[in-house]
């Protein structure tokens, strides 16, 4: 079996992989283009690891059986490379819910303690400590959180926002459906659905959002997500909630959310992902005080590919001995 990487792997890395099956051959290399991934898999394999797929991989790779996704989201190899090569294709996201989820509190308790303001007057040398300013810190307990997207990073979320004092809401496709049936390890996540208090259909969102404090959004962008919340569901947040979005920039009307937060319509926005990336210089969210930018990194992380490589072993252990792979992506689902 050969197992094409287009992430250059670390020597424990290919010791687990090797490891795991025997007599596998390995073949890694950093590749930072398109055209470099084009060359590595134009060598035909079994397996691919990888952020990015060829739209015509299927013709490159003929042998090509598995693609393992690295990135959370499937958006970008959904149009041509899945469907096409009808190939099982699994992504990490239930491995990473840590960092997603503490990226999400983090930005949560940065704009309720008001570290958005203090590092903008930081960079000024203001010393700010007026009464007016004190008596807008806040504190997230006993606030209601509405999640819209209860996967498995929502789930994570939720447990460390219950810890937090705070009551959970949820929005999923079908909120009949409570359990998980993903990759989650012990401690993580809510694999039984039992935090939410209540939880709401894809019609109910701008219910959701009206009885929201602060919204966390981790939808993947499929046809039915893109422009998920725009100006409609904007307009029924309180006027001092917060809005993180770790999914992807299409799910908002990014142009609706920008005129909402500049005229005071919702509290601010934690963001982390754009209809374009990289964030356009002209883009008005650059400036907003109430707004907190991030360039696309909530799953950031140095042990990234290592989390990444024990659910890539696993999987391979299954599809060795004909097993189903776990976090497959459905192409009909866009996710």
């Amino acid at each position: 079996m050969k197992i094409i990487s287009t992430v250059e792997l670390k020597p424990a890395h290919r010791a687990a992989i090797s490891n795991a099956v025997a007599g596998v051959e390995i073949v890694d290399r950093q590749c930072r283009t398109e055209e470099e991934v084009n060359d590595l898999v134009g060598g035909g394999c079994d397996v691919m690891v990888t952020f990015r797929v060829p739209d015509d991989v299927a013709d490159r790779a003929p042998g090509l059986r598995w693609i393992q996704l690295l990135s959370a989201g499937a958006d970008h190899a959904i149009g041509a490379p899945l469907k096409r090569a009808r190939l099982r294709s699994p992504r990490p996201a239930e491995f990473m819910p840590r960092r997603f989820a503490e990226y999400t509190l983090a930005s949560m308790l940065g704009y309720a303690h008001r570290f958005h303001l203090t590092i903008r007057a930081q960079t000024k040398h203001e010393w700010m400590r007026s009464g007016r300013f004190m008596a807008t810190v806040d504190e997230i307990r006993g606030q209601t959180l509405g999640i819209i997207g209860y996967g498995s990073i929502g789930r994570e979320t939720a447990r460390l926002a219950q810890a937090f004092g705070m009551k959970v809401l949820a929005l999923k496709r079908d909120p009949q459906v409570r359990t998980d049936p993903g990759w989650c390890p012990a401690g993580l996540g809510d694999p039984a659905g039992t935090i939410p208090e209540r939880f709401f259909g894809p019609d109910d969102c701008a219910d959701i959002l009206r009885e929201s404090d602060y919204v966390s959004v981790t939808l993947p962008l499929t046809e039915h997500t893109r422009k998920f919340i725009g100006a409609r569901e904007l307009s029924a947040m309180k006027p001092n909630a917060y809005l993180v979005n770790i999914g992807r920039g299409g799910v908002i009307d990014e142009h609706a959310m920008a005129e909402a937060l500049k005229a005071g319509r919702i509290g601010g926005a934690g963001l982390d992902v754009f209809e374009q990336e990289p964030l356009h210089a002209s883009s008005p969210l650059w400036e907003l005080e109430n707004v907190i930018v991030t360039p696309h990194m909530s799953g950031a992380n140095r042990g990234y590919m290592d989390k990444a490589c024990e659910l890539f072993v696993e999987n391979l252990k299954r599809f060795n001995s004909n097993r189903p792979l776990l976090n497959i992506v459905d192409p009909k689902l866009g996710y």
